[in-house]
């Protein structure tokens, strides 16, 4: 069954950095466009940013400048760096992975999270 496992969580001071790392496993990882979400408490889960399997990204206005996904499809692994972080990108971070090739279509897949906190 496919796993993903976000790693790279952590406590930070506003304007540092984070990177978070998402593990794919047992997938064919090239034909599944990937995502990443983000919860804070009492929230409504959001987009923050997606690429697709071939490369193109796309990004919340909220982290527009300041975040940067990457995949690495020799590894299995989606990246998020995270830059100029601010108190209000506090929350729970999401991979999500999106079936869009054979055999995949249709089929969704969500870590269980990592979470990051930023202080004032």
């Amino acid at each position: 069954q496919v796993q993903l496992v976000e790693s790279g969580g952590g406590l930070v001071q506003a304007g540092g950095s984070l990177r978070l790392s998402c593990a794919a496993s047992e997938i064919t990882f090239t034909i599944y466009n990937m995502g990443w979400y983000r919860q804070a408490p009492e929230k409504q889960r959001e987009l923050v940013a997606t690429i697709t399997r071939g490369g193109l990204t796309n990004y919340a206005d909220s982290v527009k400048g300041r975040f940067t996904i990457s995949r690495d499809n020799a590894k299995n692994t989606v990246y998020l760096q995270m830059n100029g972080l601010k108190p209000e990108d506090t929350a729970v971070y999401y991979c999500k992975a999106q079936g869009v090739g054979p055999g995949a279509a249709g089929m969704d897949y969500w870590g269980k999270g990592t979470l990051v906190t930023v202080s004032s």
